[in-house]
Formats: C-alpha cells, structure tokens, sequence
C-alpha cells in the first residue's frame, strides 16, 4: 500500500483552490470523450500506469469510432491524491467520467455521495463473474451495492537479501515460523553484518498507511486463530478496544526500534522511506529484512527507471508468521484499487465502456504483470503465462488464500490514524505501549462514536 499521510489545512486549503481547474470544462462538456483521472506516480522514472493506460486509449478509441479517451494523470503523493480527488468528485464541472480509487478509502466516498453505484452494469457484464469474491467485497459499499471494478490486488510478505544472510550464517530458503523466529534473524544480522539494516518495518504517521497496513496490521492480524477479525467485530458493528492482541503488535515494533533492528528513527520517520526502501536500501544492499508488499519489483523491471535485474536472484521471499506460528501459520494482508464512476459523471455509460476494455482477460493479465500486482480474474490466476511472467507472482498470489482485507468503513482512516500514533510513540520512545495502547482507545472512542467493543 502506498504511504497516506495528514494534510495540514493549509495545505488542503491550497490544493482544493488548485483542483478546481484539473478537469477543464467537467466530464460532460463533450458527450463523445471520457475523460479518466489516475494517480500518476511522483517519480518522474516511473510511467508503468502512463503506459498502460495510453495503450488502452489507443485501443479503445479503435473499437470505438468518433469516441475520444483523455487521460487526467493527478501527480501527488497519497495523501494529496486522495484530497484532490474528493475535490474533483464535489462538482460536475470537475468530476471526470472514471477514477481510480484506492479501496482504503472508497467507503468514504461512496458515504459522501461521491460515487455511482455501478450494479446495473455489472448485471449486463459476463466477466464480472470471473472476479474473486473477495476482490468484489472490496469495492461494496454498506447498502450492499456496488462502486468499484478491482484491478488487482497486492499482498504482503518478508522480503530478504540472501547475500546478507550468508554472511550472517542464515539460511538462503529462509522461512520464519513464528515473530521471534523474525526478531532472532534480524539480531543476528546486527551482530554479525553490522553495517546494514537489520529490518525495515514502516512506522508513524509520515509514512501513513504503510504504517498501518504493512507492519502493524500484519502483526495484529497475526495474533490470533485467523478467523476472527482483531480490529472491527462485523456482528455488531462496532471496533475493538486496544487489548492484548493489540500491546502484543505494538510491542514488536518498539522492540525493532528500542534494539536498534531497524533504521535510525529519523529516517524510519521520514515520509520517503518507502522510496529509500525500493530505490536504495534493496538494491544496494543496505537492507536485510523488509516487511513489504507484491509490488517492489515494478521499480526493478526493465524501464522502470530504477532497473535491477539481479533483484530475483538477490531477494529471497518468506511469509510474514503468525505470532506463535499458530494456525494457519502465516498472514498476509491485501488492498488494491478500484475504477470507479462518480456520481457526477457526465459520461457514465462511455466510462463503462472503457473499464470493459481494461478489463479483458488479456488487458488484465497485462496490468498484473506490468504492475507486479496479484490477479484478481480467476481466469488470469490460473493461466500459466501469468504464474511464470515473473518471480515471485506465484509466491504472493498464493498469500490470497490466508489474506485478511481492512475494515474500510468510513471511520477507517482516522482508526488507521489512531494507529499510526500509538505506533510513533513506541517507536520513539515517548510512550510505554500500555500508555499508547490506552491512547488509541481512547482516539478509538473518538474516532467512531464511541462504538467500541473490549474484547
């Protein structure tokens, strides 16, 4: 997942005033173009979404005559995107025809009436049938109907360097089986291979939710019997109060960070660790352990910018383990994004249109690939030029059978918030995890109206 961070209101203030102006006249000022607005990437190396989405333009607008397709690319980190896009979607002078939603975040929207619920096309539409269920249950809203095609979706893992581990005595089919097993490994290379990260686990609120999906959720999805949900109890609908399972997560992350098994604090606290993660710490071999997602290698291929062919030979790929390597023994968590039409879509029949074609079987199957994203087709997950396209799909598409999805209600992202919090203040040592454990129920308590459950 990418990184989400808080906007400062001056700086919400500042790019509403600028988004008013990023979609020209509106979607519907001509009834023969659809427009599409994607989150362009920040790194001016990486057009993996620009290339994908041109070739589907070009062939959209071949199948289509008279029918015209443009591209609304909205270059901003998560946090800014995310804002933008709410912006955009307020006005049907500035909503384009499509848009491209992060499932982190769709259930805000879908709340503020911002999106167009799209069953009446799914209904007319045979591969909607060759969606995983879960993938589906991403892009639904409360009222049961749906606002979102998926177009992948990602899992997450440990990736390793098998070089510093030789170095280190590990073992090169490393394969943990319970968190010490982790926290054992990550010593172990602090004592022996001193002049690299131990592990990278993300952390705080300037790496946003990052810190949230990728480590802490990880860890406390890991804490139980993987059948019940740590976070939110669906029966009642309420969140779950800061327990055990909770102080346990927390307790590994304050441990990597009180024994020095990760980066300098600052650094760990800087909003481009990610980047620093993927561009240089990896590739370069200043990294041991990173607890990460599927997707790190569409930095790595060719034309990324970035390219490192070596990374599959160099990387080893383990599951992150559940706590005591109880059942099922290992944990994964997923995401992805979702096309979506808004509400006030001038064009909401075309934009349809383009989604079917971006959603061929073949079209699809390119994305994944190109995007080191996991299938969300069935048909795609089964065909072997997918399997074998690259190194490591099998491994992370296997993860779907024990993934866990965020709660993504419409409370979500300040719960998420919450989280982050506790996760800065035992990172920096400012707060016991007891301390920041009680901090977060009572942000909980805040945060949703004081639906809270112990548990």
């Amino acid at each position: 997942m990418r990184p989400t961070a808080a906007l400062t209101p001056l700086v919400a203030l500042a790019l509403a005033a600028t988004t008013l102006t990023a979609c020209g006249g509106g979607s519907g000022s001509d009834p023969d173009t659809v427009k599409v607005s994607f989150k362009q990437s920040t790194d001016n190396s990486v057009k993996v979404m620009d290339t994908y989405l041109a070739g589907i333009k070009k062939q959209f607008e071949k199948a289509h005559p008279g029918k015209k397709v443009e591209l609304v690319p909205i270059k901003a980190p998560d946090s800014e995107y995310y804002t933008k896009l709410q912006q955009m979607l307020r006005s049907p002078k500035t909503a384009p025809d499509l848009v491209y939603e992060d499932t982190f975040l769709i259930n805000s929207d879908i709340t503020s009436g911002y999106l167009k619920p799209l069953d009446p096309y799914l209904a007319k539409w045979p591969d909607w049938d060759r969606f995983i269920d879960t993938a589906k249950a991403a892009a639904k809203g409360e009222d049961g109907k749906t606002y979102g095609v998926p177009d992948g979706t990602d899992t997450r893992g440990l990736w390793f360097n098998k070089d510093i581990f030789a170095k280190a005595g590990l073992p090169a089919d490393w394969q943990p089986g319970t968190w010490n097993d982790v926290l054992t490994a990550a010593r172990t290379i602090k004592k022996k291979v001193p002049d690299v990260i131990p592990l990278n686990a993300y952390t705080g609120k300037p790496v946003g939710e990052a810190a949230t999906m990728q480590t802490f959720e990880m860890l406390l999805y890991g804490t139980g019997d993987g059948g019940t949900d740590p976070l939110y109890d669906k029966n009642s609908k309420k969140w779950i109060a800061g327990g055990k399972p909770f102080e346990d997560a927390l307790s590994f992350v304050e441990t990597v960070y009180k024994e020095k098994l990760g980066p300098d604090v600052s650094d760990a606290l800087d909003p481009n660790v990610m980047t620093r993660v993927r561009g240089e710490w990896l590739p370069q071999g200043k990294l041991a352990i990173a607890l990460d997602g599927s997707w790190l290698p569409q930095d790595w291929l060719p034309g990324s910018g970035h390219e490192w062919p070596e990374w599959s030979k160099t990387l080893g790929l383990a599951a992150m383990p559940t706590q005591h390597g109880q059942a099922p023994g290992k944990v994964s968590m997923s995401g992805g994004w979702t096309w979506s039409i808004p509400a006030k879509a001038g064009n909401p029949d075309l934009a349809f249109e383009f989604v079917k074609t971006m959603q061929t079987k073949a079209n699809a199957q390119k994305w994944y690939v190109a995007n080191s994203g996991i299938a969300v087709r069935e048909d795609v997950a089964e065909d072997p030029a997918y399997v074998d396209a690259q190194p490591g799909i099998k491994f992370f598409t296997d993860l779907v059978s024990t993934t866990h999805y965020r709660p993504a209600y419409p409370a979500y992202p300040k719960v998420s918030t919450a989280i982050q919090e506790a996760m800065e203040g035992v990172t920096t040592g400012d707060t016991s995890v007891e301390e920041a454990t009680g901090s977060y129920t009572d942000a909980l308590k805040d945060a949703t109206d004081n639906q809270v459950i112990e548990r």
